[in-house]
Parts: structure tokens; C-alpha cells; sequence
């Protein structure tokens, strides 16, 4: 399939031995509904891709969550493969649970009973980060239940499989001046989705995702360590577009992955070179 076939939110690249592999949001129908399944696309040079390959079929596996089934990372971390997943069902919040896979396209497994998000939170786009060998999963918790969605992070056991301590604070959607409130659905707040990190000129950088002037977009903040204070920063891009990660390619070329635009039924994976800020 050429990219440009594929319809996909939330696109994560994993490169790896030399192949690349798409996750994300892929098994979507109608609208955002995604069903209980998780998918990865294969590919040589990020435009033909092979797939999709099943790496996680709920319902096969008798897992808890049933439906909504959003924007999966894998992470390569001590010869394993994690899979950091969203997932909902009608008697469970939603929340992000780590699976394991001794291959980048599985078959994936729960590996824990729970979700490691906060089980009366409503959460969701849960990512690694390792600051001085400490594993921490940054996640947020959402908008349509705290209104001003917030971004979090917690320290992880050394095999990710539970909470160490309690989730704190990194910022608010309000911090950045730059967000603007979305009303859908009969909710009103602002939104804080997709948080990446990642080191740059000795910060670190997280690129997440909010609505701003009625576009969704992709904001920045930089810091020193985890713990903060964040300095906060608009949008690079101008158009409709977010859920955003970095990766570098086999040429040593940075790229931005993010779905554009955002609009149900149009996503497609986009690709943009990365320069870092000046």
C-alpha cells in the first residue's frame, strides 16, 4: 500500500534493523470508532508499506478494554518490545495499558492485570521516557473529564509493568497561552493529547498536541528534567494536523509524524523534516 492509501491518527514510527513500522490509530471505521485491534504497517523507504499486520486482537485475548483502541507506540527498551496503548469499554475509564512482545509485530500481551493510568481518571496517550535510567510514563489526563487537560507523568518499575509512586503534574493545556477551549460532544475545555519527548541542545523537548484558533495543532515545551519548570511555545506548523512524534530516519534525517488533516475518514501519516530550534 503507498501511505497515502492508508488512513491512520497518531502515526508512530519505529525503526528497527532497518525497517520501519507504522502504529497509530489503524483500525478505524466510521468516525474514531477503532474497534479492539492494534495494527502495524511495514516498510523500506516510508512511502510503500506492507500490511496491516494484526499485533493485538482484544477480543482473541480476552482483555478488558472493547472499544477505542488509540494511537499504540512500540518502544524498544532492554531487548523487549512495549506497546503503550489507550483502551476503553463501557464498565472501565479510559486508560493506557503497557503490553509486551518479544517482536516489533508481536503478538503482544498484557503483562500486567491493570492499566497504569489512575483507575478513576480518565486518561489517555500514555509515552516512554528514560531521564538518568529512570523509566516514566507521560500520559494526560483528559479534557472531558478535568476540563483543562493536563499532562502528567509517573515513574514506572524497571520492567514497566506498574506505577512507582504517584503521577505528577508537568502542566495544564491554560499554561500554553497559545490553546484555545473546543466545545463537541457537550463537552468544553481544552484539550491536551499526544505528549512525545525527546533531548534537544541539552533540554527536553515535548511536542503535544491541542486546538488552537479552531486548528488542531502541535505546541512545544522545553524544560531541564521531567520535573520541570516547562517553557512553553506555539505551533511550528499552520495547518490541521497533530498527534505528533520524532524519528530519525536511515540517513540520520529528523522527521515529525503526526496525522493530517484531522478530520474523520481524511487522516493520512505525514512525514516533515525536523530542524531544531535555532
Amino acid at each position: 500500500m503507498k501511505k497515502a492509501d492508508i488512513r491512520i491518527r497518531d502515526p508512530f514510527i519505529l525503526l528497527d534493523n532497518g525497517v520501519y513500522y507504522m502504529y497509530g490509530t489503524t483500525n478505524l471505521k466510521d468516525g474514531l470508532d477503532a474497534k479492539n485491534i492494534f495494527s502495524v504497517y511495514i516498510s523500506k523507504d516510508l512511502e510503500e508499506f506492507d500490511g496491516p499486520y494484526v499485533i493485538f486482537d482484544g477480543a482473541k485475548e480476552r482483555f478488558w478494554a472493547t472499544q477505542d483502541y488509540w494511537a499504540a507506540e512500540v518502544w524498544k527498551y532492554n531487548g523487549k518490545y512495549y506497546l503503550f496503548g489507550s483502551f476503553k469499554s463501557e464498565n472501565h475509564r479510559r486508560a493506557t495499558q503497557i503490553l509486551i512482545s518479544d517482536s516489533p509485530i508481536g503478538p503482544f500481551k498484557a503483562f500486567s492485570d491493570n492499566a497504569i493510568t489512575p483507575a478513576k481518571w480518565e486518561c489517555l496517550d500514555g509515552t516512554l521516557w528514560i531521564e538518568k535510567d529512570v523509566p516514566y510514563m507521560v500520559f494526560c489526563h483528559e479534557w472531558t473529564q478535568c476540563k483543562d487537560g493536563e499532562i502528567l507523568a509517573v515513574e514506572l518499575s524497571k520492567d514497566l509493568c506498574e506505577m512507582v509512586g504517584t503521577p505528577f503534574l508537568l502542566f495544564k493545556a491554560s499554561d500554553n497561552p497559545y490553546v484555545t477551549s473546543i466545545h463537541a460532544d457537550g463537552y468544553s475545555g481544552k484539550v491536551t493529547d499526544g505528549p512525545f519527548l525527546f533531548n534537544e541542545k541539552g533540554k527536553i523537548k515535548l511536542i503535544w498536541s491541542s486546538f488552537c484558533e479552531g486548528k488542531y495543532s502541535i505546541l512545544e515545551a522545553t524544560a531541564d528534567s521531567i520535573k520541570g519548570p516547562w517553557t512553553h511555545y506555539k505551533s511550528r506548523f499552520d495547518f490541521d494536523g497533530g498527534h505528533a512524534m520524532v524519528f530519525t530516519d536511515l540517513n540520520g534525517q529528523k522527521y515529525v509524524s503526526l496525522h493530517s488533516p484531522n478530520t474523520a475518514m481524511q487522516e493520512r501519516a505525514t512525514f516533515i523534516p525536523y530542524e531544531s530550534t535555532k
